[in-house]
């Protein structure tokens, strides 16, 4: 009889562990300190891609018998990625550089396993439409969400009427984790979408 999959979120985001534990997968979480790749002219595709194997990868090597899940999501506008702002000042400039715009939202999933050997890998791509944002929308929004710890400083599950028109493929994967594709490529039942 085989072992049962020990899984671990390779990621401190809580947006990911929920959206993960709907999946109705146990899972422990191991945070991966490692050194993201964050060029702002890089591919988007290759730099999310990049980043979930570091993170996969660097638990991985520690937990040789678990299937560690690492997962990196960016945001880009016309191909210029934009990562998490480094202060408010970023902030402010990367919503103004969105506003009235559509952008792209990639999210990479790199799932490993040493012993024995499995890996999966996948990019997600979504697109989001920004609405009109003024000085005082953006201020207004920022009193209620942190932008500093979300790439292009803004999160889909919050709050999303002030700064969103709409969005186009998956909304998981706009908040980080897209657990509709996950949940094919681990032929897991999604008995929690409408």
């Amino acid at each position: 009889m085989a072992e049962p999959i020990h899984w671990i979120l390779a990621s401190a985001s809580p947006r990911r562990q929920q959206l993960l534990a709907e999946l109705g997968i146990a899972f422990d979480v191991v945070t991966a300190d490692v050194d993201e790749w964050e060029a702002s002219d890089a591919d988007p595709e290759a730099l999310v891609s990049h980043n979930a194997r570091l993170k996969a990868e660097k638990i991985s090597n520690a937990h040789p018998r678990s299937r560690v899940i690492g997962s990196d999501t960016t945001v880009a506008l016309e191909g210029h990625v934009l990562n998490k702002p480094a202060d408010l000042n970023e902030a402010r400039s990367m919503l103004g550089r969105l506003s009235g715009r559509t952008h792209e939202v990639f999210t990479a999933v790199c799932i490993l396993q040493k012993q024995p050997a499995y890996a999966v890998s996948f990019v997600e791509r979504s697109q989001v439409t920004f609405n009109d944002l003024d000085e005082g929308l953006i201020e207004r929004y920022f009193k209620l969400v942190n932008p500093l710890d979300k790439a292009g400083a803004y999160g889909i599950q919050e709050h999303r009427k002030i700064i969103i028109a709409g969005w186009e493929g998956s909304l998981s994967n706009v908040m980080g984790l897209p657990i509709e594709r996950l949940a094919a490529k681990l032929s897991l039942p999604l008995s929690i979408l409408p």
